[in-house]
């Protein structure tokens, strides 16, 4: 079955396109091509894979070239300002210096942990907003699917009342009904209509969210296919919870972020250590003054460096990382409370919707079968136009529900796969 809004030929013709069909696979796959929400974050995720190689830096060496020239007097070696050797040498030298961490205790390691963890957090966020923008594009399809079909029913409705307003019309003009009767037959059919504006307003309207959930800047001229209902639900309401609580990617976005945290909060714990450091430097002096006697120079050494005292500053550090780790832990507790609610929530919505697909479907036939009645008992003059116009209406809202009661289903089932983490 093919469902799709009614369009004149001159909105065809401004957006410059033919209408195609699109099922609700071809929308996500252009949802996930085109939305820039998603391109923003795998563009982050890469930038989060970089701080990895960043924090990965600290383990190999730094090698600087080195240019250096100086005019001094004759015979200066040291100024004031420094402890250690000035070099107030007339030179021109040029040469490398090398510097290789040796270890920080552990520091770097779990500064890398930390980054790495960050960039998994980076990927589950992708994948969050992967599956926040499937749930748009599903909830949106099955929107448009559900107003064309509610349009359908008050056009159809809008016919039928214009058929009896001709009919009774008719009658009045023969002298066979009274200009009473004329008068509700025009009220019904004038609310038939305001039903068929209003229908079709918000097939506009479902048609525009659409778009925007596909990543499109306005609305495009798509017949939609119809899709069947999904499966039965799983009736074990804790199976989708515990299911939920392992597959949310928005619980692994936390989860990482804690397990980040942590890492940081042991790197931070590590400033207190020493830091020991290779050091290299060589090079040549073409140019130099007569207090130095070589062409040339070379060294080597290790430096290490064993923090003592400074104001408090590295067990600052190391409380705040520690308490935001502590923080980012309740906040994993927080979400998987949170996560089970909106499971049980979703799943007592789609079995609520689902029991509406029977009901609606019954009423139905029976306001079709009072109509009937009713419209017999008019014709033959026992019943009066009041109680047809009771059975037009139940009839109407009959039809309208059924029509709107599946494609909420439809999407409380989206919303159901989104809280439980199927949907992907």
């Amino acid at each position: 079955m093919v469902v799709g809004v009614s369009l004149g030929a001159s909105q065809i013709a401004a957006w410059g396109q033919t209408v195609t069909t699109l099922t609700l696979a071809q929308a996500e796959v252009m949802a996930l091509k085109n939305h820039p929400r998603i391109v923003s974050a795998g563009l982050n995720a890469q930038a989060a894979r970089k701080v990895v190689d960043q924090a990965r830096s600290a383990y190999f060496p730094t090698l600087s070239a080195n240019v250096t020239g100086a005019d001094a007097l004759e015979g200066s070696v040291v100024a004031a300002g420094a402890l250690t050797t000035s070099s107030l040498s007339t030179r021109f030298a040029s040469g490398m210096s090398l510097l290789q961490l040796v270890t920080d205790f552990g520091r770097t390691a779990h500064l890398v942990r930390s980054s790495r963890l960050r960039a998994e957090a980076a990927d589950e966020n992708v994948a969050r907003i992967r599956t926040g923008i499937l749930l748009e594009v599903q909830v949106a399809y099955y929107a448009a699917l559900g107003s064309e079909a509610v349009r359908k029913a008050a056009q159809a409705a809008l016919e039928s009342r214009r058929l009896s307003l001709r009919q009774v019309t008719a009658l009045s003009q023969s002298a066979l009904k009274s200009t009473l009767d004329v008068s509700f037959a025009q009220v019904l059919v004038s609310e038939a209509e305001l039903a068929v504006y209003q229908a079709e307003s918000d097939v506009a309207e479902s048609r525009a969210r659409l778009a925007a959930a596909l990543g499109l800047q306005r609305s495009q001229p798509f017949s939609l296919m119809d899709e069947p209902l999904p499966a039965a639900l799983n009736p074990e309401m804790q199976a989708l919870v515990d299911e939920a609580l392992r597959d949310r990617p928005d619980l692994q976005l936390s989860r990482r972020n804690n397990e980040a945290a942590e890492e940081y909060a042991k790197a931070e714990g590590r400033l207190s250590y020493p830091t020991i450091n290779l050091m290299g430097a060589a090079g040549a002096i073409p140019e130099h003054d007569s207090t130095l006697a070589h062409e040339s120079y070379g060294a080597a050494g290790i430096n290490i460096n064993i923090p003592v005292f400074n104001g408090g500053l590295f067990a600052a550090r190391h409380a705040e990382a520690a308490l935001r780790a502590q923080a980012a832990n309740k906040d994993v507790q927080d979400l998987s409370i949170e996560i089970a609610r909106e499971v049980q929530d979703a799943w007592l919505q789609a079995n609520t919707t689902f029991r509406k697909l029977s009901v609606t479907a019954e009423l139905v036939t029976q306001s079709n079968q009072a109509l009937h009645l009713a419209q017999a008992r008019y014709d033959a003059g026992l019943g009066s136009i009041v109680e047809l116009n009771q059975a037009q209406l139940a009839q109407t809202s009959a039809e309208i529900d059924a029509a709107s009661a599946k494609y909420d289903y439809m999407s409380a089932r989206a919303a159901l796969d989104y809280a439980t983490g199927v949907l992907r």
